[in-house]
């Protein structure tokens, strides 16, 4: 992937979509290639800009400030286009193992088929065309956490069923039809192969030093702390969050100022002003005034990305990968760190075979462990300041197989 990828998301109405959009023309304006592009189903991006959108990319402002495309991500075309070659091989898979035709129908009709193909088409815009970087307008909060988590549930889905090596698969095709339709599972086995190249890409793609996630809030308790879970769910998955905008604060009031307006936005100002200290240890968090007009247009959407950015650069933010795990040695054991903003998240640990299953918030993932803690026993786990520590001690009787 050559293009920077940035993904905007929150919950549903704190503005993603106009900050997502201001970014990009903030981009445009300082001299890059952008695309601006939204998976959400809303489909509001067109909105922001005040013109139509498609699914291809075109020029948002021809006329004005050039280098600014944008484009509306179509699931449904997706799904007619590239999903029903690959279900129909999933059928012959299915029918060919002597699951019934209408069960294998049914096995299919995979949930998260659109916002996975959707994903992959943000791939390939971004690998295909002349961008400097990729703002993508993602949907609420929720439903992003499940779109990050697509391609490697997919992968785990497709690897239980079809083996990664070619020839098994191929053999209990060939054995399960008969020896004269092994050039149709031949065809089938190509096909899963490059569905499981395509997830292996999609995973990369998010877990990338050139991705990173920009959280949108706005400044209430609520909406913070749904924020806050998830940083740590995020960095459950490996994807690296490159700071937050909170969004909408009320004017700043003088102190000379009276009357009872003055004292409710100094009241409410200082509520959130609270709100944005509670998650300063989450790292930069950059802020947004509420305005009298809703921005609509290039024009309005540079004055808020100006506001917004003012002369940093609108991709930066805190550095790092997005890796989950590093291993350090402390004496005679070893202590896997697992690098969750864990806060008041409710955290459970079990070791399933050569992996770790991490439960947070009701979100589970399974960690790999490395190869040298798969002759260790886990001897127990510990909160700190970079987040989770799992120690584990060599065991003898595995380190001699």
């Amino acid at each position: 992937m050559s293009a920077a990828l940035l993904l905007f998301t929150g919950k549903g109405g704190v503005g993603k979509t106009t900050l997502a959009a201001a970014t990009a023309a903030r981009l445009a304006e300082s001299g890059r290639k952008a695309l601006v592009v939204s998976t959400d189903p809303a489909h509001s991006l067109g909105d922001a800009f005040g013109v139509r959108l498609g699914a291809v990319p075109t020029e948002v402002d021809p006329d004005g400030l050039t280098g600014l495309h944008a484009a509306q991500v179509d699931p449904r075309a997706l799904v007619d286009d590239a999903w029903t070659e690959l279900r129909g091989h999933l059928r012959t898979v299915l029918a060919g193992a002597g699951v019934d035709e209408l069960d294998a129908e049914e096995l299919t009709a995979l949930p998260g088929v659109e916002e996975l193909l959707a994903l992959g088409e943000v791939r390939r815009l971004a690998a295909g065309g002349p961008w400097e970087v990729v703002v993508v307008d993602c949907g609420p909060t929720a439903e992003t956490l499940r779109l990050l988590a697509l391609p490697e549930a997919f992968a785990g889905y497709l690897e239980r069923l079809f083996p990664t090596h070619r020839r098994v698969v191929r053999g209990l095709l060939a054995g399960a039809a008969g020896s004269g339709a092994v050039d149709r599972w031949d065809a089938t086995a190509d096909a899963l192969s490059r569905l499981a190249e395509r997830l292996d890409a999609l995973r990369g793609m998010l877990t990338s030093d050139d991705t990173a996630v920009r959280l949108v809030l706005t400044p209430e308790r609520v909406v913070a702390a749904e924020t806050r879970r998830t940083v740590a769910a995020l960095a459950l998955q490996g994807v690296r969050v490159s700071g937050l905008v909170a969004n909408r604060l009320v004017p700043a009031v003088g102190a000379d100022e009276s009357g009872a307006a003055a004292t409710w936005l100094r009241t409410r100002r200082a509520e959130q002003d609270a709100v944005l200290a509670d998650l300063a240890d989450l790292g930069g968090v950059r802020a947004v005034e509420h305005r009298a007009a809703e921005p609509v247009g290039v024009p309005a959407l540079l004055e808020v990305a100006r506001g917004l950015y003012g002369d940093e650069d609108p991709v930066g933010g805190p550095g790092g990968s997005g890796a989950l795990t590093a291993v350090e040695r402390d004496g005679d054991e070893y202590v896997l760190r697992l690098a969750l903003a864990v806060g008041e998240s409710d955290v459970d640990l079990a070791r399933v075979g050569d992996e770790l299953a991490v439960t947070l918030d009701g979100r589970r993932r399974l960690v790999p462990l490395p190869p040298l803690l798969k002759r260790c026993l886990v001897t127990g786990a510990e909160l700190d300041d970079c987040g989770l520590a799992v120690r584990f001690r060599p065991d003898p009787e595995l380190w001699m197989r």
